[in-house]
């Protein structure tokens, strides 16, 4: 699985680990993806893997914990 925000494409990024010695070892950042409950454009729930960012700033509709029931 990639770890990709599937909204704003948020990816790994890369540098060195850099020692007081100044050796240089290649390192990654990783992007702190939350796995979440959404509404897509259609309106049905699905899980999507979104970055604190993303959900911080509002741009994830997050889905309801439970559907209410329609009682006739």
């Amino acid at each position: 699985m990639a770890k990709v925000c599937e909204l704003c494409g948020k990816g790994p990024a890369t540098g060195n680990n850099v020692s007081h010695a100044h050796n240089k070892t290649r390192r990654r950042w990783l992007p702190n993806l939350q796995t979440v409950r959404v509404l897509d454009d259609g309106g049905r729930r699905r899980k999507a893997r979104v970055c604190t960012r993303c959900i911080s700033a509002g741009r994830v509709r997050k889905a309801p914990r439970f559907q209410p029931s329609a009682k006739a």
